[in-house]
């Protein structure tokens, strides 16, 4: 037997290609847990069967542990030694073995949130991607699927609740311990193990299946919660009940937990049978929650749910394939969300986070396909790329073979690969068999990284209208050469002169690096409506004809089609003006007027439509952005809309609020196009616009007004601005959600001084940097402040370099996801470049760095 310490792991790169079949599985293990918050004692039983031809040793995976014991068949083993971090374990010629491993670990001194820790006085798990080798010596890859039996023991005052995977097969006390025993009969890799322990009360309901099979829900929370969990309850059981109806799909055991803890370095995590949540996706109620807030836990709690299936039953071979259930579920989530309110608006505000997210990275040194091709940190792929465009993919596929035809491959996929791990092209596959398609081209969407462009053009032969499709897909890192890729494009056109002539809605493959569309017969040259749906993750350049955008917003019969057609005749404009042309301003307030006189028939979608693109999203259009001259003309053309409109405005703010009760689709429009309203009339300077405000926000009966009054007043710096401030603090201080809300509108604030505030507000009594949503609250709100993140100084990017150097010895990943916004110096001018530069230099120089960070900042750093 030898024993090593061991060492900080130099970071190593991970090839796809270089995948083998595990050489040993697992196919039950035995876990014995006596719980304590500074120590807990691991005993772990693992029956390995090796899947090798010859004799090879049991390699189990492991990271800060050092075992207390090892034993093989009931026999004390001598036969082990550590290979840095690992365990390897020699068992000679058997072919088979129960192999036991004894640790303890101190969940008190678990900073990184993952494996497990203590959170409050609570223990809870986080083992997805590589947490479980945080808890006990484990091959740890997601295709090695166990059944567990796992026994909880604890001292009943400090751990009243013992909660794991599965259903409760046993439980009983000795003395002032009590004991549980849980057992999953489902297999499952190591990463959707959980469990969670302490002094938690429930919310409980129950569903019944199709099959009239009743399954007890649960969610559990800290004590005084419990009346705020009613939304997430009511979204899990109709979460439930729409994937019976839309994929035939059906929960699988007796019991569904969800318990919500306030340290957690994601949104949420679908353990099989027990879902792990940040409380900020599970307590609502109107007085601390936005409807934002409230579409976000419906569609979360949605999300984790459908990973039963699509992440869970089937699940990924290996860690390139994240994209095979984050992609598809994410999809599935987005599907249902728009069922329960909006499609058009839900449209919307998919696409515009993919924009703001995706796009940027796409366009950035850490581009990557969604089934990458190599990593060095897996943590450092949960991406918007692998999230968000993976879904658009999924989208693209549903919509080339249409419903019923996607699902009769999903159900193909599912059936084929229940209780396997399986990986992209398994579901690619899946849908071209069942769907009767041919998807050998579009396969390239996971091979290649870059958001393709398609450059338009209109050609006309005696009055037959043709559509000239160019296609290239920019290179990115690793990848300078792309090959032309397979997606749907919708398209309709349509004369602008009264007559009626019209190409009506037509779905188009684009295939080519070039290709022609016929379009038909006009008299003059018609208005195209394209991408309509937002049918494929793309750009299109297209030059308009005169008048054709605002046409297009005022008669295109596509929603999302109109919606862009506007948001494009405001960029348009705001490009001009910061390149120093002349905008046509007017052009955008007749179409912003004409738009609002739909207010009524659908506020939610009106209130999308006439916001102004953000100031992002207008530096991507530009070759070297100029942050400083963005926001100066974005507030021109915001006052100018305001004070040509202000009627409008006034009268929108006029009537009553719907009541914050009320979750309608129209009650949340509405709410939504008063804030809008709000803050077009506070851009025009008008001198009674504070104390309007202040008023909204003082009258407000729930979190959506009040919030909404609060940022527009953060922007200013009247008296009403400081008061409202004090009282919303004074009133909130005790509630660590609503509480971020604080520390997030002042970080968003346009003020000059927002660096300087964000500096202060960083040494408040309440700010930490143990808990992950305090941090993204405060410093992730500033790197989405354009100007005053690239303030010309530098001091932005201080901050943020700063953050990372202090953040990361305590939690690798929250510090890693602070690194993209340095990455994109290339887009600004030489000084901005120098200066985001030599802090990306300053935080690689820092001793015993985290591979998370180390790889996110040495890519950034090549840009």
């Amino acid at each position: 037997m030898t024993d090593a310490s061991s060492t900080p792991a130099i970071p190593v790169t991970i090839y796809r290609s270089d995948y083998r079949a595990p050489e040993w599985q697992v196919p039950d293990i035995a876990l014995d847990f006596a719980l304590g918050i500074d120590a807990t004692k691991v005993g772990a039983a693992l029956s390995v069967v090796r899947q090798a031809d010859a004799p090879v040793p049991l390699t189990l995976r492991g990271d800060g542990l050092t075992p207390a014991a090892v034993r093989v068949d009931g026999e004390v083993w001598n036969d082990w030694r550590m290979d840095g971090s690992d365990l390897i374990v020699d068992l000679g010629e058997r072919s088979a073995a129960t192999v036991e491993v004894d640790t303890v670990i101190d969940p008190a001194s678990n900073t990184q949130l993952s494996g497990l820790y203590a959170s409050g006085g609570l223990l809870c798990t986080q083992c997805e991607a590589e947490g479980f080798r945080r808890i006990t010596f484990h091959p740890d890859r997601p295709d090695v699927l166990s059944r567990y039996k796992v026994r909880m023991q604890g001292d009943k005052a400090a751990f009243p609740i013992l909660l794991s995977n599965g259903n409760c097969i046993e439980q009983g006390e000795e003395g002032s311990d009590h004991w549980a025993l849980w057992e999953d009969p489902w297999p499952k890799p190591s990463y959707l193990f959980a469990l969670v322990a302490g002094d938690l009360v429930v919310n409980k309901d129950s569903f019944t299946t199709t099959s009239g099979r009743e399954v007890e829900l649960g969610i559990w929370v800290r004590g005084g919660d419990v009346e705020r969990t009613g939304h997430a309850m009511q979204a899990l059981k109709d979460s439930m009940k729409w994937d019976e109806e839309v994929y035939g799909r059906e929960y699988d055991l007796d019991l569904f937990n969800i318990v919500a803890v306030s340290d957690f370095n994601m949104g949420a995590m679908e353990n099989k049978g027990l879902n792990v949540f940040n409380t900020r996706y599970i307590l609502a109620d109107p007085d601390t929650a936005t409807d934002v807030d409230y579409d976000g836990v419906e569609g979360v709690v949605a999300h984790e749910y459908f990973h039963n299936w699509s992440g869970n039953r089937v699940t990924c071979r290996d860690w390139f394939q994240l994209s095979l259930k984050e992609g598809f579920t994410v999809f599935r989530d987005q599907s249902f969300s728009a069922d329960m309110g909006s499609p058009p608006v839900k449209r919307i505000e998919d696409v515009r986070l993919l924009r703001a997210a995706q796009f940027p990275e796409d366009a950035g040194p850490l581009a990557h396909p969604i089934r990458p091709d190599s990593f060095q940190e897996i943590s450092n792929f949960y991406t918007a790329t692998i999230y968000n465009k993976g879904a658009e993919i999924i989208r693209m596929m549903a919509t080339m073979v249409g419903p019923e035809r996607f699902r009769k491959g999903t159900d193909l996929y599912f059936d084929r690969h229940d209780g396997e791990a399986a990986t992209c092209e398994d579901f690619v596959r899946a849908i071209e068999e069942g769907a009767g398609i041919d998807l050998a081209q579009f396969r390239r969407w996971y091979e290649q990284a870059g958001t393709p462009r398609l450059k338009l053009s209109l050609v006309e032969d005696e009055g037959a209208w043709s559509l000239d499709v160019v296609q290239t897909v920019p290179p990115t890192p690793g990848q300078p050469e792309k090959q032309p890729m397979m997606m749907p494009l919708r398209l309709a056109a349509f004369a602008m002169d009264g007559s009626g002539d019209a190409l009506a809605d037509t779905l188009v493959t684009i295939t080519g690096a070039t290709q022609r569309i016929a379009l038909g017969k006009f008299v003059g040259r018609p208005a195209l409506s394209v991408n309509r749906g937002f049918s494929a993750p793309i750009i299109v350049d297209f030059e308009r004809g005169p008048g054709e955008l605002a046409w297009l917003a005022a008669h295109d019969d596509d929603p999302f089609a109109r919606y862009e057609a506007l948001q494009q005749l405001m960029l348009d404009t705001l490009v001009a003006a910061v390149s120093g042309k002349t905008g046509d301003n007017q052009a955008v307030i007749d179409a912003v007027g004409q738009t609002l006189a739909g207010a009524g028939n659908d506020p939610a979608f009106v209130a999308e439509a006439v916001l102004l693109p953000s100031e992002a999203f207008a530096g991507d259009q530009m070759v070297t952005v100029d942050p400083d001259a963005i926001r100066r003309e974005r507030l021109a053309l915001q006052a100018a809309i305001g004070a040509a409109l202000e009627t409008k405005w006034r009268a929108i703010l006029a009537g009553s609020a719907p009541p914050a009760t009320d979750l309608s689709r129209k009650a949340k429009g509405g709410r939504r196009l008063r804030g809008v309203a709000l803050a077009y009339l506070a851009a025009t300077g008008a001198d009674d616009a504070p104390a309007l405000a202040f008023r909204i926000f003082s009258d407000a009966d729930g979190m959506t007004e009040r919030q909404a009054a609060l940022a527009t007043l953060a922007h200013g710096d009247s008296d009403e601005r400081a008061h409202a401030l004090d009282i919303f603090y004074q009133r909130y201080r005790d509630n660590p959600l609503v509480l971020d809300k604080w520390f997030q509108v002042q970080a968003w604030s346009l003020r000059a001084d927002t660096v300087d505030a964000v500096k202060a507000l960083a040494q408040h009594p309440d700010f930490t940097l143990a808990n992950p949503n305090r941090v993204r609250s405060l410093y992730g709100a500033l790197t989405g402040n354009q100007a005053a993140f690239h303030q010309a100084d530098g001091a932005g990017y201080r901050l943020i370099a700063e953050l990372v150097i202090a953040l990361d010895p305590k939690n690798p990943q929250t510090s890693a996801k602070m690194i993209p916004s340095l990455g994109r110096w290339k887009r600004f001018d030489d000084a901005r470049q120098a200066l985001m530069k030599a802090e990306l230099e300053r935080i690689l120089a820092q001793p015993g760095l985290s591979r998370d960070v180390t790889e996110q900042a040495s890519k950034s750093l090549v840009g």
